[in-house]
């Protein structure tokens, strides 16, 4: 699934890419997979005090992405509230469209289906 809302940019100057309104550092976000066996608690922690994910590689490639439990909780929430806003403009589009049914049409046709 695609999320046309997240974006990326990448600012090489300071060694920053910027993810949504999150500022993450190539330096200290993007860790080995063996860094963060040795040193998973001061990993834990810097999740938590910046609120960015890590990025963990395996032989140099990007392999997984670890992410405190109250930032993924955030980003579950936004995604969340983002396809409300979908939806309800979708609903707003059909209404302008003259494209809906009264309740009746549609209970009707959910009852067909079952």
């Amino acid at each position: 699934m695609e999320f046309p809302f997240i974006y990326v940019s990448i600012k090489f100057n300071t060694n920053l890419v910027r993810c949504n309104s999150t500022m993450i550092n190539l330096s200290r976000d993007i860790q080995s997979l063996s860094t963060f066996k040795r040193n998973t608690n001061e990993l834990i922690a810097q999740m938590k005090e910046s609120g960015n994910p890590l990025i963990l590689t395996v032989n140099g490639k990007a392999e997984l992405v670890v992410q405190d439990a109250m930032s993924y909780q955030k980003l579950l929430d936004t995604i969340t509230h983002l396809e409300t806003i979908i939806g309800i403009k979708k609903g707003l589009d059909d209404m302008a469209k003259n494209d809906t049914q009264c309740l009746n049409q549609f209970m009707e046709g959910a009852d067909q289906l079952k």
